[in-house]
């Protein structure tokens, strides 16, 4: 009975996390530069699982059944910034912004984002800095832009003819969402089809969460000696909302 007891506490405080993490929310790890200016890579931050209902990604390692809708489900947003399962590999969590939704025609033409034949406005924003895999800066040309609907975020873009930058209309299917990356032009998204080693049309099946907040961030790549690290915390962005 006393070990029963003793084994009692730290088990009701593993089935309150479990709990917590499936049906609340869950931190998540920036690994790279795809959403840059929005998320910069080393940011630690926090995934609202609530607001677009539940599936089995919604459960540690995916163990609930397969299902084509959500319990309490519920549409993303056009600029949400979400969590979700990549199509190709569901072992693979990935962070984009949701840009069509199902019945969207989406293309790209000359670098700029078509939606339902109209061509998404953008407004120049200066200049940012893009990080590269040595951890070293460039500046790219920043941008503003607005969805259908009026959300309103930031882009990087590099040039208006890379190999992302011409894409035919393609419409999105039920139960479906197309997802971009902020970085335009270092972003394998639903422009590229899975087949090819993107990310193609995302099933709402695979959302995990929305992206809520930046809750920590460490510029690891420029943490070259002891003395470095303490001054690679980025206070700037504790508690950044996304």
């Amino acid at each position: 009975m006393r070990f029963l007891k003793w084994l009692a506490e730290p088990a009701l405080v593993a089935a309150l996390m479990v709990c917590a993490t499936t049906a609340i929310a869950q931190p998540f790890y920036v690994p790279s530069g795809s959403m840059e200016p929005t998320l910069r890579i080393g940011d630690a931050f926090i995934a609202s699982k609530y607001p677009y209902g539940f599936s089995r990604w919604s459960l540690p390692y995916g163990l609930g059944p397969s299902s084509d809708t959500r319990l309490f489900g519920k549409m993303p947003g056009r600029g949400d910034v979400v969590v979700f399962r990549s199509p190709g590999d569901p072992r693979v969590t990935l962070v984009k912004r949701v840009i069509g939704l199902p019945g969207d025609h989406i293309a790209m033409r000359a670098g700029r984002l078509v939606i339902n034949g109209a061509t998404v406005p953008l407004t120049p924003a200066g200049l940012g800095h893009v990080e590269n895999h040595d951890g070293s800066k460039e500046p790219v040309a920043q941008y503003t832009e607005e969805l259908p609907g009026g959300m309103r975020h930031p882009i990087f873009k590099l040039s208006a003819n890379g190999p992302l930058d011409s894409m035919p209309a393609r419409i999105v299917p039920p139960g479906h969402f197309f997802a971009m990356g902020d970085n335009r032009d270092n972003s394998l998204d639903s422009r590229v089809p899975v087949a090819e080693g993107g990310v193609g049309m995302v099933p709402m099946e695979n959302l995990v969460g929305r992206a809520v907040m930046v809750v920590g961030s460490y510029d690891f790549r420029n943490a070259h000696s002891v003395r470095d690290w303490l001054g690679q915390f980025r206070l700037s962005r504790f508690l950044h909302t996304i």
